[in-house]
């Protein structure tokens, strides 16, 4: 999770999280590249006194600052659409958590069992227990089994919500009446914290995610226990 004076992202814990975080280092390495050229010209246009005629009026320059910019544009743009495909991809999931957005909790249903169902609040301050975080803690985690394909189907039942748990990359949309599916697979066991991320009213701040990641015969366990 996030910790205070965080200039980066959060470390990740799915696949496609670390892809992102490759794809936003290649996109800054571009920028930065382009900002310290134009930065150097415009130290040079500054400070050089003289003119050279024929580089200011050349077919050549031209040339090169019209397919340059195009190549660059490309080196962004494929890395980007081979992530935004690998995020929309639903291969034979494993497990079906349907997750519904409330003024203002969550509740979640495991769709692959007969009665698994809870709403998730928000833990008041006054009641959190040593080491437990403040406006993140929930009464009823989610808790899924890691390294397996678990789908998400989101909705809302009242107004916009979002669905988001920065760490493994998830950030869906839960509209009324519209169901949207996301994917998530952790690489790793542990408690990942996440917020609504559309503004649906006064207490927006107040509807957090938890999600406990843990290995499949504690999940087994676990669901046995609920149901």
């Amino acid at each position: 999770m996030a910790y205070p004076l965080q200039l980066g992202f959060q470390d990740a814990t799915s696949p496609i999280m670390e892809e992102l975080l490759h794809f936003h280092d290649h996109t800054l390495m571009i920028v930065f590249l382009i900002s310290s050229l134009v930065l150097y010209i415009i130290t040079l246009m500054l400070t050089t006194k003289l003119t050279h005629t024929s580089t200011m009026d050349a077919q050549e320059v031209e040339t090169i600052w019209t397919i340059l910019p195009a190549i660059i544009l490309i080196l962004i743009a494929l890395p980007s659409l081979r992530i935004l495909y690998m995020m929309d991809e639903v291969n034979n999931p494993s497990l079906t958590v349907k997750t519904m957005g409330h003024q203002w909790y969550w509740s979640y249903e495991y769709t692959d069992y007969e009665d698994l169902n809870f709403d998730s609040y928000m833990i008041p301050t006054s009641d959190l227990k040593p080491g437990e975080l403040r406006l993140l803690e929930v009464d009823n985690r989610v808790v899924l089994p890691m390294e397996m394909t678990i789908r998400m189907l989101v909705s809302s039942e009242d107004v916009l919500h979002s669905w988001a748990v920065p760490s493994l990359g998830l950030k869906t949309d839960a509209i009324p009446g519209r169901l949207n599916q996301t994917t998530l697979m952790s690489t790793r066991p542990g408690l990942f914290y996440g917020q609504c991320s559309e503004i649906c009213g006064s207490n927006h701040s107040f509807m957090p995610i938890v999600l406990e990641l843990v290995p499949l015969e504690n999940f087994e366990k676990w669901s046995t226990s609920m149901l």
